[in-house]
């Protein structure tokens, strides 16, 4: 690999980001919008509901604005982060396979795209967390900012694959909304989870493990080290599906 064109690379996609205002404007608003709605909207009623990832007999009693802001917060950091990753991969595409034909290897080109990504899981992540502890007290701030940083990694890595598995820009949105509605936007909310049927389905789904992560580390003592190396699991799979598809349609004869 060569250093310097790997640092050309980052430069050009960090160039193409920042030149696109809506971007940076959308990452700062989306997450602030759907705070002020908690804010707004939730009640101060007390939940109990279940740490499915700490011990089938773990409950903990929360008020439900307080568990509406980490799990909004969980959502918001997840669908920014497959979204820029989905734009990533795919917004670049014909740009990277004229540079693999001028001589760029497909590792420099995404390795470029991983710094990128990685970047912005911790901006995004630090950005969010901060937000979410001014709304809301968090026991563990740190641990809690790093558990939006493995949501993150999960949907970065989903974005990615998606990106580099599906050629249409369309088809690529509707994949990457759909599951991040129905996962990250609902089933991992801890208060549908309590009381749905088929837990064990949505325990399978990418952002239970990071959710889960985020509410221990928000709420209690427990340890979240199990449901992180899960998340990360979940994430490096969607990663190496995401890197072996690029490289086969980076491929030159």
């Amino acid at each position: 690999m060569n250093i310097h064109r790997i640092n050309t690379s980052l430069a050009m996609i960090l160039r193409m980001l920042i030149r696109r205002k809506i971007v940076l404007i959308l990452i700062l608003l989306i997450p602030t919008v759907f705070l002020s709605i908690v804010e707004f909207t939730s009640a101060e009623r007390v939940i109990h509901f279940q740490l499915a990832s700490v011990g089938d007999q773990v409950f903990i009693d929360m008020p439900e604005k307080s568990i509406s802001f980490i799990f909004f917060s969980v959502a918001s950091a997840g669908f920014l982060v497959s979204f820029l990753a989905l734009n990533l991969i795919q917004k670049n595409h014909n740009a990277n396979k004229r540079l693999v034909l001028c001589g760029y290897h497909p590792l420099e080109l995404l390795t470029s795209i991983l710094l990128v990504l990685l970047l912005t899981i911790l901006f995004i992540s630090v950005y969010i967390g901060l937000l979410t502890i001014a709304f809301t007290p968090v026991d563990h701030p740190v641990s809690f900012t790093l558990s939006l940083a493995l949501i993150g990694f999960v949907y970065g890595s989903y974005g990615l694959a998606v990106g580099s598995l599906v050629k249409g820009e369309l088809e690529a949105i509707l994949l990457i909304v759909l599951l991040v509605n129905i996962d990250v936007g609902w089933l991992q909310n801890p208060i549908f989870y309590a009381a749905a049927q088929n837990q064990i389905l949505i325990e399978f789904l990418p952002a239970y493990f990071p959710s889960q992560a985020s509410i221990v580390k928000a709420f209690t003592n427990y340890s979240a080290v199990s449901a992180s190396l899960y998340a990360l699991l979940y994430g490096m799979i969607f990663l190496i599906i995401s890197m072996l598809i690029f490289f086969y349609k980076m491929r030159t004869k």
